[in-house]
């Protein structure tokens, strides 16, 4: 092994990124030493390095969706061996906050996110605690492995934890994207119906219809609101998942639920929708819910529903580019060039 790796460079001062020679980091106790095999190149990614959201460290390796092999242990990690498929986890709980005192990991107040609070795995190496880390199934490809550890994760904390979406319930998912693809397939896998897909563009929609949803409305269409309580029976959506976070699609996706219908906001961006009167909350009983993220375990989930060919990930990976083009991977995916599910990185 070298003494330094190939690895993307984000530097705050000047948003700009580079791909370099930097040290191979040496994992502590409780720690271990990944080569990356892919990498997801999400939106939060770009959100970065356009500013919508701060930076937490003057440079950072981005990359937090990854998956590849152990190369080395830290001091004291047991149950794992050199040579082991992992999913690294996007996240570490503090350790020191109250919840943590508690056991409460899942739930830390100060959770340090991977590529923003830490080095991600845009890089040759990562290093990951051990503790975090989930066991890729040997008939589960490393590229699909890499997106469970947030495009699918994500989706699936939203629709099971967040949403709490039940046999029967009706879903209405604004966008498209890696995020909203994936919660169309994952209602549907937990008998939501029936499932409508909304976005603005006819080949994502055609593409929504082909992995799950049983209809696809334009949410430009005048007549919207109208369609959506004719395949509803008259009720509206039981609940709506908003994967785009502006405004506009947060307030559409609002006024379509039914009575006691819940809004699950999973895309973020810096704009600031409104509830409307707290009359009209508290009279049509509609809650608003966020989310971001997921458990661990949720990760080992999804790798059990691949494994055994409960879900379906073969469409989700879009394009894969070397470490050394990354910036053309993230204009692709800024400008929705081919309408990706998932672009991946593979160092």
């Amino acid at each position: 092994m070298t003494p330094t790796m190939r690895a993307q460079r984000f530097h705050a001062d000047t948003k700009t990124i580079t791909v370099e020679d930097v040290p191979i980091p040496e994992p502590g106790p409780g720690e271990v030493l990944v080569k990356v095999a892919f990498c997801g190149i999400c939106h939060s990614d770009l959100s970065l390095i356009n500013g919508t959201f701060p930076a937490m460290l003057p440079e950072v390796t981005q990359g937090h969706e990854a998956s590849g092999t152990i190369a080395k242990l830290g001091p004291g990690v047991t149950g794992w061996s050199e040579g082991d498929r992992v999913i690294v986890a996007a996240g570490r709980p503090c350790t020191t906050c109250p919840n943590c005192r508690r056991g409460n990991f899942a739930d830390c107040t100060q959770v340090k996110i991977m590529a923003f609070a830490y080095d991600g795995a845009w890089a040759e190496y990562t290093v990951a605690q051990a503790a975090g880390l989930t066991r890729v199934p040997d008939n589960v490809p490393l590229e699909q492995a890499a997106i469970l550890a947030d495009a699918v994760s994500t989706p699936y904390g939203a629709v099971v934890r967040t949403g709490k979406v039940g046999v029967g319930e009706s879903v209405g998912v604004w966008g498209l994207g890696g995020v909203g693809t994936h919660v169309v397939q994952l209602a549907r896998l937990v008998g939501a119906a029936p499932i409508i897909a909304i976005d603005i563009n006819p080949e994502v929609l055609e593409r929504a219809l082909d992995l799950g949803a049983d209809h696809a409305f334009d949410s430009r269409d005048e007549d919207l609101g109208a369609k959506i309580v004719e395949v509803t029976g008259g009720r509206g959506l039981d609940v709506a998942f908003d994967a785009v976070g502006l405004k506009a699609t947060f307030e559409q996706a609002l006024s379509h639920l039914t009575v006691g219908g819940r809004l699950v906001s999973v895309g973020m961006s810096d704009q600031e929708p409104t509830v409307g009167s707290t009359t009209m909350l508290g009279l049509t009983k509609k809650q608003v819910l966020g989310h971001l993220g997921y458990k661990n375990v949720d990760i080992e989930t999804l790798a059990t529903l691949v494994s055994l060919g409960r879900l379906d990930l073969s469409r989700s990976i879009s394009g894969i580019v070397p470490l050394e083009d990354i910036a053309a991977g993230i204009e692709r995916l800024e400008r929705h060039e081919g309408n990706p599910i998932r672009l991946l990185v593979q160092p």
